[in-house]
This record gives C-alpha cells, structure tokens and sequence, in this order.
C-alpha cells in the first residue's frame, strides 16, 4: 500500500490510522487482502526507518476524520489560512473519506544507530571476522 502526500498518518496508541478518499484505488485491494506491510521513513540522517505489519480495517466515515483535522494542525499557517484550506478540505471530500485503520501485528525499528538491516549486520559481522582473523 503506499500512501500518497495529501494522505494523513496518525497514531491513536495502538493502531495506525490513515485517512484517504473513498475513490481510492487501495481501497478495492485491502478489501480483498487486509494484512499489510507498512514502512515509515523519517528521512533524518541516520535514518530511522519504521517497519511495521498488521491487518488494516476499513472505516467510512462522513465528513472528515478527527485524525485528518488533527495531524494537519501543525501546518504552518495563520488562522485566517486554517479557515480557508478546512473549508477547501472540507469541499473536495464533500462524501466523506475512509479511515484506514492498522491494528499493527509485528514491528522493528532500524535507526542505523542501535539496530541495522540484518543484511547490513550480517556484514559488520563479516567484516569483523576478517579483521580478527
């Protein structure tokens, strides 16, 4: 599944929530298969790259997800701006959106820091053996 930029992604302490048009073509495919793969890069030097599966339910709501409305808050405009991009918001989802919602089943953080990919391990081991041996 990948999530487009005018897509939200938030985390309710539990679940994955993610809001997204009821068009979306994604939405047919988790319909046939929920178990989902999820990747979160925070684009940081080092990486911290967030690796995540779980199963993924449907929620289609009216109007828009407090989840949406929430994570947008951080935006960078002025009050008067909030006012008009809700209301353009509001106006191109006028059908309601679909929440998908992950109910994340495995997890594994690699920050490049304390963790690697196990390619990435499998070679620092490596390398160590050659310089020891």
């Amino acid at each position: 599944m990948t999530v487009q930029p005018y897509e939200i992604i938030a985390w309710n302490g539990s679940q994955i929530v993610m809001c997204t048009s009821k068009n979306a073509p994604k939405l047919r495919a988790l319909s046939e298969n929920p178990m989902v793969a999820l990747t979160i890069d925070t684009e940081v030097h080092p990486p911290k790259i967030l690796l995540i599966r779980g199963r993924a339910e449907l929620d289609f709501v009216e109007g828009i997800p407090d989840e949406y409305l929430k994570a947008t808050s951080t935006y960078e405009m002025t009050p008067e701006q909030r006012v008009v991009w809700e209301a353009e918001v509001r106006s191109l989802y006028h059908d309601g959106m679909v929440r998908i919602v992950v109910t994340p089943t495995w997890a594994k953080l690699i920050d490049f820091e304390t963790t690697l990919p196990s390619a990435v391990e499998e070679l620092v081991r490596q390398r160590e053996e050659r310089q020891r041996g």
